[in-house]
């Protein structure tokens, strides 16, 4: 594929061998963005584990201090008595078997999705279809709750959800370009910080390997993980 003259633009701006603070980091991934719109901001971090192993299968929640900037769309799957609750929270959808069967025929038109307990049985069937979406609602993350209040706000608030993926990997949108360095760098942070507490007893050897930042679109920024941790 043909190189664009913005992406050797940005490409001239780099020096490919150097390794980044945080805060530089934070300042170049703005710098080097190459896109008309507002390009999310997303952060790469290997850690030392076998994501193979039960124990070592991160995953969990964080809330960016600065949030992500995007307005997420939440689902909220109850029975009618929760309603009303799921809809004073600020859910963008709210009910159960309308939206199962939606579901079924593949609509997925949703950022979270957040159910109780109650109407998990109903919902296990779609397993299949939630699953690869990182849609399927679960308790680990808070998205399985009777305190639908807290859990839409928070998810509204800019709380994230992650999880690593089979070659060890974290990925997380942590904000967008047009936030300043600053509130990039926090958010970062953040997530850095709440991964190193949930590190495995297990785990043996370097725990976070590597961490790179990038753009949509836009080279990897390595940063040094002596900084960061």
């Amino acid at each position: 594929m043909a190189i664009t003259k913005k992406r050797k633009a940005v490409e001239a701006k780099l020096d490919k061998n150097k390794i980044y603070t945080l805060p530089e980091a934070a300042s170049m991934v703005k710098n080097i963005n190459c896109t008309k719109f507002d390009s999310s901001v997303d952060l790469h971090v290997r850690l030392g584990v076998d994501p193979k192993k039960a124990d070592q299968a991160i995953r969990g929640t964080v809330t960016l201090p600065h949030g992500t900037g995007k307005t997420k769309v939440v689902l909220v799957l109850c029975t009618s008595d929760k309603e009303a609750e799921a809809k004073a929270a600020g859910a963008d959808f709210v009910g159960l078997d309308e939206y199962v069967q939606k579901i079924e025929s593949g609509w997925t038109s949703v950022d979270v999705i957040i159910a109780t307990p109650s109407v998990m049985p109903k919902i296990g069937k779609l397993g299949k279809i939630l699953g690869p979406r990182n849609l399927m609602p679960n308790p680990k993350t808070g998205t399985v709750t009777n305190d639908i209040t807290n859990a839409v706000k928070e998810v509204k608030g800019g709380k994230i959800a992650f999880k690593i993926d089979k070659a060890g990997i974290i990925h997380a949108s942590i904000g967008r370009v047009s936030f300043d360095a600053l509130k990039i760098s926090e958010n970062a942070q953040e997530l850095i910080n709440t991964l190193v507490r949930l590190k495995p007893a297990t785990a043996k050897g370097t725990y976070v390997k590597g961490v790179s930042i990038a753009s949509s679109m836009s080279p990897g920024l390595s940063i040094d993980t002596k900084s960061v941790v």
